[in-house]
């Protein structure tokens, strides 16, 4: 073969290879609001569904670079145990030869959407739970049926004011009772100006952390936002709403006048580490919006508005390598002792779940029904590297403490953490919060993992993360 000829075949070889390694990318939003009359989540008690103030969605970001293919989505729901995920990954898994451990799945946790968990009295709805795996899938099969050449970058931006830690640290004296009978050294959401605070017992995060993509031409494609706020509330009586991270994806679609699209364009908000963090301003004033929606909408606008800003200074890539490493990790659960169950036992007096009214009454429930549950629990523990980015999936309520730490610590850097991802195993309070006591802490199916379980976890992620530097 002659020399040119040669220098051709190879030439022609490297361009089958750069088409190849193109980055395609497609997103979708499927409608998941259930019928009125549905359990609404997030509540000690049922509440029923009786308007529907916005729809409610699953949103998927679909990403392929010739070789690999990951997507991400994030639904409007309060908690999605691990069974409701796995199920929607063998409909993918089945259906378009979608490896479950290349879909990262995430609920917002918006506390006005219908209930697929059940948590203290509130139960949940068998026909929604039933239908939820058929959505998620959905979401993530039309965003892949868009596949369309697209250039992706990364960034941050900073939002401080909108959160704060919600656990305090009280003045000597200051009684924080807990439903076990004794007190608490901190107050979860104590009163706005109480003059028995002393000092947050934790930090926030107040970074904003987002994947933009657009398509070949410079259209939007999505927005796949990150913010370590557990959610806003403030939604109407009865109200069916996805929170602020609803608010967020109409406004970011506003900000880039992306309406209307062919594709639509689809903006997503997930969920950082915030299992301690409110927009409350326990310290005072409190000049927040008031009404019902006047804060989603506030917080909402403002999230979008970094984002927007940070646009104009991205480096776009439309050449990035995927990759995805996971882990199965088994940890230890706390449970009640034999002397704890019949003290409960007493407490509840085999009244049915309704009848009980007092905290003491609620969460010697939970005692009796943690006395039935497994002593371990394994949880799926996932990382994806998108080009120089990593994203690492907890599936529990995690601190804000320990999001920072993930962060500082990943050998992969930037990357950025989505909670209630995969699964549901409660709050993570790290070790050193326990001693302090607190809602999230407090035994029960909504805090119910050993003392060490986030030094593990944490360690584990890292590791998982390492998988993806070699």
């Amino acid at each position: 073969m002659k020399l040119p000829t040669l220098l051709l075949v190879v030439i022609g070889a490297l361009s089958i290879f750069a088409r190849a390694a193109e980055l395609k990318a497609g997103a979708a939003a499927v409608v998941i609001t259930p019928p009125l009359g549905t359990v609404i989540n997030g509540n000690f008690r049922p509440i029923v569904s009786e308007n529907v103030h916005d729809e409610l969605h699953a949103r998927a970001l679909a990403l392929t670079d010739g070789a690999t293919t990951l997507a991400f989505v994030v639904v409007d729901n309060c908690v999605i145990p691990r069974e409701v995920f796995d199920a929607a990954k063998k409909l993918l898994t089945e259906e378009v030869a979608l490896p479950p451990q290349n879909v990262m799945m995430s609920s917002t946790h918006s506390h006005s959407c219908g209930s697929v968990q059940e948590a203290y009295l509130t139960p949940a709805s068998d026909a929604y739970r039933a239908q939820m795996p058929r959505y998620i899938a959905d979401a993530v099969r039309r965003a892949m049926h868009n596949f369309a050449p697209a250039r992706i970058a990364w960034g941050s931006a900073q939002l401080p004011d909108e959160v704060h830690c919600r656990r305090w640290r009280l003045k000597e004296g200051a009684k924080a009772p807990n439903p076990f009978g004794g007190n608490d050294l901190v107050k979860v959401n104590p009163a706005i100006a109480n003059p028995d605070l002393l000092e947050p017992a934790g930090p926030t995060d107040p970074q904003i952390s987002f994947l933009a993509v657009q398509h070949a031409d410079g259209r939007p494609l999505a927005v796949f936002a990150n913010y370590s706020l557990h959610y806003v509330g403030g939604v109407g009586p009865g109200d069916l709403s996805a929170d602020y991270f609803g608010a967020f994806a109409d406004r970011i679609q506003q900000l880039l006048v992306a309406d209307r699209q062919d594709p639509p364009f689809v903006g997503i908000l997930s969920n950082g580490t915030s299992g301690d963090t409110n927009n409350i301003p326990w310290r005072g004033p409190d000049n927040r919006p008031k009404g019902p929606y006047a804060q989603i909408r506030h917080v909402a606008a403002e999230v979008a508005q970094e984002v927007q800003h940070a646009l104009p200074s991205l480096q776009w890539r439309d050449d990035v390598k995927l990759r995805v490493a996971t882990r199965e990790l088994t940890v230890a659960t706390r449970k009640p002792s034999p002397e704890d169950v019949e003290k409960a036992r007493a407490i509840v007096a085999d009244r049915p779940p309704l009848a009980l009214k007092t905290p003491a009454e609620i969460y010697a429930r939970e005692q009796i029904l943690l006395a039935q549950d497994p002593d371990t629990v394994t949880m799926p523990l996932t990382a994806f590297r998108i080009g120089d980015l990593a994203v690492a999936a907890w599936p529990n309520e995690v601190f804000a403490a320990s999001g920072l730490a993930l962060k500082k610590d990943s050998p992969v850097k930037p990357m950025f953490t989505i909670s209630l991802a995969n699964g549901w195993y409660g709050y993570l309070p790290t070790p050193d919060q326990h001693p302090l006591g607190g809602y999230e802490t407090w035994r029960s199916r909504t805090s119910y993992l050993a003392v060490d379980a986030e030094t593990k976890i944490r360690a584990t992620l890292l590791e998982v993360l390492g998988e993806l530097t070699r």
